[in-house]
């Protein structure tokens, strides 16, 4: 008894006739009904009435036929499972990454591993596994979901504690979409030394001469620096608190932000619109670390996740309310993943559980400390 056979017999049942078998099947209609007269012998049965105009099941042949199409059944369900294993030895996946990623692995005990590192585990795992990197806005990445451009993206939004709404997903472009949450983080000001905002009400840390900056782009813990006046290896404990900026004050100063269809620019326009201002943005760029550097350079206040101690700037944390963006993996919804992007996502939640809680602007400064927000932050690419 082959395949081929009960295959052959299952369409001649289905369109009752051995001519339309063939066409369906590509063969010719004396090559079917051979097949079948062998089957019919290796069983002992006639399967087939053959005696009408019309091809009818006999008595035995209805008892046969649930099982013939059991066994195809079963058969397919083993090709497919050896194709997908046979995926993860080869293939491809196409992986968005919001603009400004940060692939550097943070430093610390509580750190967790930075994107590269968890690509290159993957790819030491499955070496016939091949990735291609976009670097998009998130807007521009959400479309690539969902129009199978990518398979996988790595994207930042806008969290519901920038509006207050418990219903607020963030977003208006998820439809489609699934989501796993990394982190969330909150938005800092960071102004040029001289800035009027810099130090208002407070004293606020610097990242100039023995600060110890690590310069723009230094991967400084999101949320956890801009509570103290100085780092703590500069100042270890005796840092004051700084107090925080109202978002309100940043109306008419000149806004430094990343462009619009981005996490951290949706949430800095919702957090202004709710505290009744609107956000005069004199200079776009697309990764926080720029936005840093131009900070630094007296074009205005940036508005990003904490950049850390850079040289020329201060950092104060915002409130009233404070600006929330969040990290996530983003994957189409109702599309089957292809075996290797279905590996890869795996891999990726399993990582990065989320999310993480980051630290209240303001806590105390603790020596010594790392949090698993303050590993996430630093691990995770930056909310564009």
């Amino acid at each position: 008894m082959e395949l081929r056979q009960l295959r052959y017999f299952v369409t001649v049942a289905q369109h009752g006739s051995f001519t339309r078998a063939a066409q369906s099947l590509h063969l010719t209609q004396p090559g079917v009904s051979s097949q079948i007269r062998q089957l019919e012998r290796e069983l002992g049965h006639r399967l087939l009435d053959r005696s009408g105009r019309t091809v009818r099941l006999t008595p035995a042949g209805e008892a046969v036929l649930p099982h013939a199409r059991a066994a195809l059944a079963s058969a397919e369900a083993a090709r497919r499972t050896a194709q997908d294993f046979d995926g993860l030895r080869r293939g491809h996946v196409r992986l968005g990454i919001v603009a400004g990623a940060a692939l550097t692995p943070p430093s610390g005990p509580d750190a967790f591993p930075g994107l590269a590192t968890t690509l290159a585990v993957f790819r030491h795992e499955h070496p016939g596994i091949d990735f291609s990197l976009t670097e998009d806005t998130t807007t521009g990445m959400l479309a690539a979901l969902r129009d199978g451009r990518l398979d996988l993206a790595v994207v930042g939004l806008p969290t519901a504690a920038a509006s207050g709404r418990e219903d607020d997903d963030g977003w208006t472009t998820l439809t489609g979409l699934i989501l796993h949450t990394v982190l969330e983080v909150p938005l800092v000001a960071a102004c040029p030394e001289h800035h009027p905002l810099a130090a208002a009400g407070g004293s606020a840390r610097s990242g100039g001469a023995g600060s110890g900056g690590a310069g723009p782009g230094s991967a400084g813990p999101v949320g956890a620096g801009s509570d103290r006046a100085h780092s703590c290896d500069a100042h270890p404990c005796d840092a004051l608190p700084v107090a925080a900026l109202p978002v309100a004050a940043l109306a008419g100063h000149a806004l430094l932000s990343t462009p619009r269809g981005t996490g951290m620019r949706t949430a800095l326009e919702r957090a202004l619109a709710e505290a009744g201002a609107s956000p005069t943005v004199g200079v776009e760029a697309a990764a926080p670390p720029q936005l840093a550097e131009l900070a630094a350079h007296g074009l205005g206040v940036a508005v990003l996740p904490d950049p850390g101690n850079v040289p020329g700037l201060r950092v104060r944390p915002l409130a009233d309310p404070v600006p929330m963006v969040r990290i996530a993996l983003a994957w189409p919804d109702g599309r089957p993943a292809a075996p290797p992007a279905a590996a890869l996502l795996s891999r990726l939640r399993a990582t990065y559980p989320g999310p993480a809680v980051p630290r209240t602007p303001g806590a105390a400064c603790v020596p010594g400390a790392s949090s698993a927000a303050t590993a996430a932050a630093t691990a995770a690419p930056s909310a564009t």
